[in-house]
């Protein structure tokens, strides 16, 4: 087979067993994946290239188990524009989303014990200006003249096996002047963001520390006897809630 004949031989996607169509492949490290494939991965991972078809299949497996966890989530607070951070408070696990029909888009349902940190960027965008010299044609000024926007980006760094970071842009528009309301506005949400996502990862963190810390005995105001209360508080010897 030619050159041309290998540039046009027809694939089969590893995963769905589906024929790519022109332009439709998507390599994988050792297969192939089509563009349908793809779509059901996380928006978050970005290491398609460097996986197996096997790493593929186990993402593949995660995100419809996700699901489930999309039907059961309840958002108990809502922070950010666009791009929305929403938490479950009650399962202790949050989502990162700008789709309206979110629960269509089956976002990544991640546990607050899986946030490592967060940090915030100002980017600045350059555009340069031009001017029209005597004879019609664009040149620059001197010194070169531009237009800067600038946005703020929120990255969440997680503990997860697909991907290790949620970065986004957290301003809804562009922003011309630093230090502006809306400036202020963009910062004020990553700082908000960060805040409760850090503060609501070291809760479950000391939560479960102290699950793990050994009992210690009390004396029982009811019995008087020196016991170890049982997983419902109550004295093992009378039956009496200590109250712990």
């Amino acid at each position: 087979m030619g050159l041309f004949g290998k540039i046009f031989e027809k694939k089969s996607c590893d995963i769905c067993g589906g024929e790519i169509g022109l332009l439709g492949n998507r390599k994988l490290e050792d297969g192939n994946l089509c563009k349908e494939c793809a779509k059901k991965l996380s928006p978050f991972f970005s290491e398609r290239r460097r996986s197996t078809v096997e790493q593929i299949r186990e993402q593949l497996d995660y995100r419809e188990a996700n699901k489930d966890r999309v039907a059961g989530f309840n958002t108990t607070r809502t922070l950010g524009g666009d791009t929305k951070v929403l938490l479950d408070e009650d399962a202790q696990c949050f989502i990162v989303t700008s789709s309206s029909r979110w629960r269509d888009a089956n976002p990544d349902v991640m546990d607050f014990s899986q946030v490592t940190g967060c940090d915030s960027e100002v980017r600045e965008t350059r555009t340069e200006i031009y001017r029209e010299n005597s004879e019609g044609h664009r040149e620059s000024y001197d010194p070169p003249r531009y237009d800067i926007d600038y946005d703020v980006y929120l990255t969440i760094h997680v503990n997860s096996p697909y991907f290790d970071e949620i970065t986004f842009k957290v301003n809804d528009s562009r922003i011309e002047e630093r230090y502006s309301v809306e400036f202020r506005e963009a910062e004020r949400q990553a700082n908000e963001i960060r805040e409760a996502l850090t503060s609501l990862r070291e809760t479950v963190r000391e939560n479960v520390a102290a699950a793990k810390a050994p009992k210690a005995a009390v004396t029982c105001p009811f019995c008087g006897a020196n016991t170890m209360p049982d997983a419902n508080g109550r004295c093992e010897f009378c039956g009496g809630a200590i109250g712990l």
